[in-house]
């Protein structure tokens, strides 16, 4: 079967390899000149199943309120003249409830758990390499209040059997004995064992390399302008080079899937998250992060990425917006330093921005779309390095006429509905 991608980010691209290896055809079609070149290009590296959460939660309309009032901020909005913002915006604060939160964590947390399997059966299989670890996640708060709320996570971390540690000072030092020099400014964390790290543009970039070997074509620089349709039917998708068909079309242009998708009178409830990082050469590994360290107070995820820290984090809602924030920068900088202020040499950090595109229940939308040939597979939000081998692996069973290993309940265009 011919099966048009559009899109090569880390999802594209995940796609594209397990369908050509289960005999499919496939082209991916992406407007830059190579795959990972925009949200997957520099994110915090976390493959984190265990901290995958909706950022709608209870207490968070308040929390939104102190966060953006905060010197080192991790949210900024833009106020913008921009109805689907709003709209967007209202919709997640629905889900701000402790009924909804939990259902639609133990809804990402049931993709992210698969996704961390299939990428370990993918590494077995393939010797991919990508700066990877797997030393887990450390959730680091700065307050007893912060700690004490880590309850309702946890009862969902046990119904799905994701092993977990709440740990005091002595106990996240085991871990992360570089934090012994901070380590007065921390009251405890809770602890994933089973996460692991590594570099998503690497990961992207080499496993394009090993579909392209199975018979994946990718064709870059294309600019795509519409989906066309007849009926109940995709016919086509029309570009600067002409249109293309194919038997199946898949949508994963992230924070562009819905300026495609609307046309067709599809509306994707997905908004673009704008995101920050900065790359750290390190200067002193002894002094530097084992694996990922998340900053609760900060919303700044600090990982160690081969010879390298990537810190990444902060959220600003500012539309299509892509230029670099200065302010956010300081932020992350002042972040790193203060965990640790011996690891790297932050006058030399690469800074980046990219989107992230986010539902308002954090919950991605994959599988099938009102159309018959048209599947979607969009909207992970900071999740889509975690969920990309899972949502790679489910999209090519479903095309391929089988039922996925998963329950795909919550997880489609369906829930919104």
């Amino acid at each position: 079967m011919q099966v048009l991608v559009l899109g090569s980010g880390v999802i594209g691209v995940s796609m594209a390899y397990y369908l050509a290896r289960a005999g499919h055809e496939v082209t991916v079609v992406d407007r830059q000149a190579a795959p990972a070149m925009e949200t997957s290009f520099a994110n915090a590296g976390e493959v984190s199943p265990g901290y995958s959460a909706p950022w709608a939660g209870p207490g968070v309309p308040l929390k939104a309120i102190k966060w953006m009032l905060m010197h080192h901020s991790p949210l900024v909005i833009k106020p913008m003249l921009d109805p689907a913002m709003w709209r967007w915006g209202m919709s997640m604060l629905a889900n701000c409830t402790e009924a909804r939160y939990r259902i639609n964590k133990s809804r990402m947390v049931r993709l992210a758990e698969y996704s961390r399997d299939c990428l370990k059966a993918l590494r077995a299989e393939t010797g991919i390499a990508y700066d990877e670890r797997s030393q887990g996640t450390l959730q680091l708060f700065r307050t007893q209040k912060q700690l004490d709320g880590v309850g309702k996570d946890v009862e969902i971390l046990q119904q799905y059997g994701v092993p977990f540690q709440v740990l005091d000072r002595s106990g996240y030092l085991e871990h992360e004995p570089a934090l012994a020099l901070v380590k007065e400014k921390f009251v405890g964390a809770l602890r994933l064992p089973g996460d692991e790290t590594g570099d998503c543009f690497k990961y992207t970039r080499n496993l394009a390399k090993m579909a392209e070997a199975l018979g994946v074509k990718f064709r870059f620089g294309v600019n795509i302008s519409s989906i066309e349709r007849s009926g109940t039917e995709i016919t086509g998708v029309s570009t600067d080079r002409g249109l293309l068909t194919a038997d199946r079309y898949i949508l994963a242009l992230g924070s562009y899937s819905p300026l495609l998708a609307k046309p067709l009178g599809i509306d994707l409830p997905i908004y673009p998250v704008k995101g920050f990082s900065i790359t750290v050469p390190i200067s002193q590994p002894e002094f530097a992060p084992e694996s990922t360290i998340m900053d609760e107070t900060h919303k700044v995820a600090v990982t160690r990425l081969g010879d390298r820290i990537r810190v990444g984090g902060t959220a600003q809602l500012s539309g299509y917006d892509l230029r670099l924030d200065t302010s956010r920068r300081k932020t992350l900088e002042f972040v790193v330093s203060d965990l640790f202020p011996r690891g790297g040499d932050v006058a030399k950090a690469e800074f980046w921005t990219g989107l992230r595109p986010m539902t308002p229940d954090g919950t991605p939308i994959i599988g099938a779309s009102p159309f018959t040939n048209l599947y979607l597979s969009t909207g992970h939000g900071t999740l889509g390095w975690t969920m990309a081998a899972g949502t790679g692996r489910v999209m090519a069973d479903l095309i391929s006429g089988k039922t996925p290993e998963i329950d795909m309940e919550g997880l489609t265009l369906a829930r919104y509905r």
